[in-house]
């Protein structure tokens, strides 16, 4: 949004994304009023009123509600320097919160994914986590609920206590330091090396799991660099880590013939 002088209400409310309406509610509260009328007594803001207005839309972005807004922009100590300082540190500290949220989720996705039948503060014991149900859990049943890979992993890790899912954490690890060995060693991913660690992930899903062959571990693959989510799981490890850990599972899956 420019702050072109003399502007109307129609050319302010397709610069600024909102609707003329809502320009005009701001008119009639006070919080931005043009600076002029033409004539005819229509509205025409001036390069100041894009400028509160550009404030307003700001802090409304940011949560607050207008009548915070009116004492926020009314404050007289407060330039437009401080607005952006003050703006600034609300959507740095909106970021941190959002980065945290997203590095809980990375952490639980594989755990959500499975299903686990384990209490919260077991959950909290093993995983780091005591949220492994949930959204993860409905979305991978949605997408997998008719294979019978899910059923098999359903009846398989129904019966796991404590113990069984931190030996599977542990084996989960194991096979992730593989990959991070590997590729730490400068080994390409289509070499023995990543190959052999790819299929050991393969046999890890296998035993804990579901019979993962080839095919359903390409699928997999494929996942670790096509949603986001699955990609921060690696990527949270290592950067770049997924992708090897895909280009990997490929490359196993074609030296099976897969």
């Amino acid at each position: 949004m420019g702050t072109h002088a003399d502007l109307t209400v129609g050319r302010l409310a397709s610069l600024a994304g909102v609707t003329v309406r809502t320009l005009h509610h701001y008119d009639e509260i006070g919080l931005v009023t043009p600076s002029a009328r033409t004539a005819s007594g229509y509205r025409v803001y001036a390069a100041a009123d894009v400028d509160r207005l550009r404030q307003v839309l700001t802090y409304r972005r940011l949560g607050f509600g207008l009548r915070e807004i009116a004492q926020l922009v009314g404050d007289p100590g407060a330039d437009a320097v401080a607005h952006l300082r003050r703006q600034r540190g609300l959507l740095m500290a909106q970021r941190d919160q959002a980065d945290a949220m997203v590095a809980a989720i990375d952490k639980e996705l594989e755990a959500r994914t499975m299903g686990m039948q384990l209490t919260p503060e077991e959950q909290l014991e093993v995983f780091g986590t005591d949220k492994v149900g949930g959204e993860w859990a409905d979305e991978a049943r949605e997408r997998w609920g008719d294979t019978e890979e899910w059923r098999q992993s359903q009846s398989r890790t129904a019966a796991y206590t404590k113990d069984d899912w931190a030996r599977m954490k542990a084996k989960t690890d194991e096979t992730t330091l593989a990959f991070v060995s590997a590729r730490r060693a400068g080994a390409p991913a289509d070499g023995p090396a990543a190959m052999d660690a790819a299929e050991r992930h393969r046999q890890h899903i296998s035993r804990y799991f579901y019979d993962c062959g080839y095919e359903m571990h390409a699928c997999m693959a494929r996942l670790y660099v096509t949603d986001p989510r699955f990609t921060a799981t690696y990527d949270e490890v290592e950067p770049g880590l997924a992708r090897y850990v895909h280009d990997a599972i490929m490359a196993n899956a074609a030296r099976a013939g897969a």
